[in-house]
């Protein structure tokens, strides 16, 4: 049963003529993401992270997307590290999944879910060099709770876009990098040992704010291509160090 209302978040719909339907919560901010140095950790595909930052009137195609790996002996995690060329201010996120179904046989009517959207999303700010272990252990400066499949837009009847509002406010302003985690997803098929063995998709991740025009400064950052969460195994304690808490 879909959720009732729609609250905290809102609608921005297709017969919309562009990506400013709600001047509260800005423009688009994509001319201003640093694709060059966007990373995924855990992507099934190299770049995929990148590739679902689409433009604003290609937001409801289902390809290309973000899958994560698919290993059984690991939760179906994304983190998704998004660098800007300039300071920003973010006022929503917007997370869009189309998920795939198939049928459990050839002679069955029963249908099995292969992805699955996203179901919490935990947000960091300028919050370098995080890995799976840190952002286990680091409180985010916004967590939301994505709607569920039945409030998914269908790809076939999709009339807009989702919009979450990024609060408390103050903790998004001066953006110079931004960390998505999707730690859980809506998947609900298990395999023979209870494990969850569905794989997070998404199709698009959007951003709405405004500029500042204050170039940021490099920042060096190493990140593996493909982001294995077996290699991110050690202790966020060195981390903590750096930052003094």
């Amino acid at each position: 049963m879909p959720p009732h209302g729609c609250d905290g978040h809102s609608h921005d719909h297709e017969h919309a003529e562009s990506d400013d339907t709600n001047p509260s919560l800005g423009t688009s901010l994509r001319p201003s993401i640093d694709f060059h140095n966007v990373v995924c950790l855990n992507e099934s595909r190299p770049n995929s992270g990148r590739d679902v930052l689409k433009l604003h009137e290609d937001r409801l195609s289902s390809f290309p997307s973000l899958l994560s790996q698919e290993d059984p002996d690991e939760e179906p995690e994304l983190l998704l590290i998004v660098p800007f060329v300039e300071a920003v201010t973010i006022r929503s996120v917007c997370v869009l999944s189309h998920a795939h179904r198939a049928p459990r046989s050839s002679s069955s009517s029963e249908v099995t879910t292969t992805t699955a959207p996203p179901r919490t999303l935990r947000v960091y700010a300028n919050r370098p060099n995080l890995d799976f272990e840190t952002v286990r252990d680091l409180d985010p400066d916004a967590t939301i709770m994505l709607v569920p499949p039945s409030h998914q837009w269908d790809a076939s009847h999709a009339t807009g876009t989702i919009d979450y509002p990024l609060r408390p406010a103050g903790r998004f302003h001066n953006v110079s990098e931004i960390a998505l985690y999707f730690g859980d997803n809506y998947g609900v098929d298990v395999d023979d040992d209870g494990h969850d063995t569905v794989q997070t998709e998404i199709t698009y991740v959007g951003f709405k704010g405004k500029g500042t025009n204050v170039r940021r400064r490099a920042v060096e950052a190493v990140y593996e291509t493909m982001g294995m969460k077996a290699d991110h195994k050690q202790p966020g304690n060195e981390y903590f160090a750096r930052q003094g808490l």
